[in-house]
């Protein structure tokens, strides 16, 4: 689990800078991907990645920023995730700048959330890089946005970079491990599996991604609750796929009842998975991800897929508002390699082969993302 840092930045630099950025980037030549399933695919070299460069990313956080930690090897950073029946379309910043000028864009989860909202918060600060921009946090809600520039009506630099950065988009992440509440009573603290409370903050937003998986087989001293309530009855632990499962179904409830689909964009970010096991990918000496340097490079994982993905369809088909599935299970088993490993928050006491280095793989479902809403 990553740590959240309250932080407020404020970068600018120069409209040649930004200019010089926008001349030179590269313009993707990729098809659309309109009826394509863009989740069975492979994994292929491709120079022209990444999308942005860490280091021209100032504000990624410690857990994320493998390079800065010391990881030296960069192939990772250079594969393309190739749909087999299309070509997904290249990320374009200014066009999803554009496309959501005056709207606020949502991500709410766990710890992989904040990595796919701090990749997402990197690519558009690439495609504006002489824009100033601020990352503020109020209680559990962090937001990334551009602000306006104030100029003279003589100063022409200045009015064509407000011109170009006036998007007031707002990209937003809302911890939310469980999606369900976590609540402190006499007893101690209360995962309660049919309540959503927070789920006001989610209200009027235009595009949501959800996303909870990666604390529900939490045990010992870093699970963040004591019982358990379910229909009114205090448990101390009960089957956690079981309990995942009735919390899913609590958040799909709430969607149901509070979302407007004609207004809000809804996604869920699927299962992002772990590499902690080499048997399940085919090196049965490998005890976790360190040293690993390259995907697997077929169109199928050999462990097969988590139990979760299922429970995440089962409750989705049955849902009344239509809500997108960002199948990124089998895509992300593939890449062994992409973890922080000993180049994390936690170095190599902390091993973690579950978030993902940036710039990496998350850059690729935000891609996905992309071309779902294109």
């Amino acid at each position: 689990m990553g740590v959240w840092v309250d932080a407020n930045y404020l970068v600018s630099s120069s409209f040649y800078l930004l200019v010089l950025c926008l001349i030179c980037s590269r313009k993707g030549n990729a098809t659309a991907a309109n009826g394509c399933d863009l989740f069975t695919g492979r994994w292929v070299f491709d120079p022209s990645y990444p999308l942005y460069k860490a280091s021209a990313c100032p504000f990624i956080q410690k857990e994320f920023s493998c390079q800065k930690n010391g990881r030296q090897d960069l192939l990772y950073t250079q594969y393309r995730w190739q749909p087999l029946g299309c070509t997904l379309t290249r990320f374009n910043g200014l066009k999803l700048l554009e496309k959501f000028r005056g709207k606020s864009i949502m991500f709410v989860g766990d710890s992989l959330s904040l990595n796919q909202w701090q990749s997402l918060t990197c690519m558009l600060h690439y495609a504006v890089p002489g824009a100033q921009f601020n990352i503020s946090r109020v209680g559990d809600v962090t937001t990334f946005e551009f602000l306006l520039i104030k100029y003279e009506p003589c100063d022409i630099q200045l009015r064509q970079l407000k011109k170009m950065q006036d998007y007031e988009v707002k990209v937003m992440v809302d911890r939310s491990v469980y999606l369900v509440d976590v609540v402190m009573e006499k007893i101690g603290r209360v995962l309660k599996l049919d309540s959503i409370q927070g789920g006001k903050l989610w209200k009027g937003i235009d595009m949501l991604i959800f996303n909870t998986w990666h604390w529900w087989n939490r045990r010992g001293p870093t699970q963040p609750w004591d019982y358990i309530e379910v229909g009114g009855v205090i448990k101390q632990d009960m089957d956690r796929m079981q309990a995942f499962e009735i919390a899913l179904n609590t958040w799909a409830g709430w969607v149901d009842a509070n979302i407007d689909p004609s207004k809000s964009l809804l996604f869920f970010q699927g299962i992002s998975p772990s590499h902690y096991n080499g048997t399940l990918w085919g090196e049965p000496k490998a005890k976790n991800c360190v040293g690993q340097k390259q995907p697997l490079l077929g169109t199928t994982y050999p462990g097969g897929l988590p139990p979760a993905v299922d429970v995440v369809k089962k409750v989705l088909s049955k849902m009344k508002k239509p809500v997108k599935l960002l199948d990124i299970t089998l895509l992300s088993l593939l890449r062994k390699d992409g973890h922080p490993s000993m180049y994390g928050l936690g170095g190599s006491t902390g091993m973690d082969c579950s978030h993902w280095c940036l710039a990496g793989v998350p850059d690729t479902w935000n891609e996905l993302l992309y071309n779902l809403i294109l």
